[in-house]
């Protein structure tokens, strides 16, 4: 079953709401021995998380599917870099980082139990009681599963959004009146906390098509100054207009400079591309404004948005600090 996004909670007797855990969705599925975990898009994820697979034998139900979502702590926080890890083709590493970064599967559905295979076609008001008392009987004392809280108070829901971070990126809204429907999004709704900062243009990439026959503006690599005042680079945003790249394009050529002067575009990692190193370095002059919705690893996890550009804000105030948020703390409000 899958989210329609939205912008704002939608209100009334028919919903319930729970936080929107940034992890990888997953249905837990055992039959005796036999455990299997499905992503979102129908991969199978067993390999990756044998302390799951381990986990799933020690319950005593030796008959379930559950729906919900795997993350791996770190400190008071969830973190996807480190979830990605665990991603990894060597079965000796995956075998190493499931002792040193074992994760959680955060609970919020229930499709079949021993007593019940067709859970999923009753409402999700009957599957949440079925869950509850499935953990209770099953969860208790167990360092792998949490049952992830609900709420039917949308001033709940506001105050989870307002605090989302550290592991919960907004709040899911659930029809308590519906079934199970896998890919129909008219029963659930995520509505996500988006943020913004002042950041540092150290440089540009060109876009892969010409525009009227010239080569124009396609992204703008982001920075962000730390306490030592180097200049990181922390991302990008593609979201230009076409009408504007021409001109664009002729004042960041006219800037030429240094470019970032800590960590810079196309190191190596997973998202690394042909292009990652084909970039133009810009002397700091021109901030922009850009929304956001993650910061992780030194970086924003997507694609940023462009909101304005900032003549009047000076490089050095786009400073990491900026990004230092009060969040929730997802273990305490799993405990």
């Amino acid at each position: 079953m899958e989210a329609r996004s939205v912008d704002a909670i939608p209100l009334g007797p028919d919903w319930q709401y729970e936080p929107k855990w940034d992890g990888f969705r997953c249905l837990m599925v055992r039959s005796g021995d036999g455990v299997v975990l499905w992503s979102k898009s129908g991969e199978d994820l067993t390999r990756y998380f044998p302390e799951l697979v381990a986990a799933a034998r020690e319950l005593k139900a030796e008959r379930f599917v559950l729906d919900g979502e795997i993350v791996v702590p770190q400190g008071r926080t969830f973190s996807f870099d480190a979830l990605l890890q665990r991603l990894h083709p060597a079965a000796s590493r995956v075998n190493k980082l499931s002792v040193e970064t074992p994760s959680l599967l955060l609970v919020f559905d229930l499709l079949a139990n021993p007593r019940d295979d067709a859970l999923g076609g009753q409402p999700l008001s009957e599957r949440r009681k079925a869950l509850e008392a499935f953990a209770k009987a099953q969860f208790k004392g167990h360092p792998t599963f949490r049952l992830s809280p609900v709420t039917t108070s949308d001033k709940q829901a506001a105050k989870w959004l307002a605090q989302a971070g550290g592991g919960s990126d907004g709040v899911i809204a659930k029809r308590r009146d519906l079934a199970y429907q896998s890919g129909n999004r008219d029963g659930m709704q995520k509505i996500k906390k988006f943020r913004s900062a002042d950041c540092v243009v150290g440089g540009f990439r060109y876009a892969s098509a010409t525009l009227d026959g010239r080569k124009v503006v396609g992204s703008l690599l982001l920075g962000l100054y730390d306490e030592a005042g180097l200049l990181h680079h922390v991302g990008f945003t593609s979201a230009l207009k076409r009408a504007e790249k021409p001109g664009l394009t002729d004042k960041l050529e006219k800037l030429p400079g240094e470019g970032f002067t800590g960590n810079a575009p196309g190191g190596p990692s997973r998202w690394s591309t042909e292009r990652s190193s084909q970039w133009q370095k810009l002397a700091p002059k021109l901030v922009v404004e850009v929304c956001y919705d993650h910061f992780s690893g030194e970086r924003f996890r997507h694609g940023t948005s462009l909101l304005r550009w900032r003549p009047d804000k000076a490089p050095k105030q786009c400073t990491m600090d900026q990004l230092a948020q009060t969040h929730i703390d997802p273990l305490k409000l799993l405990a």
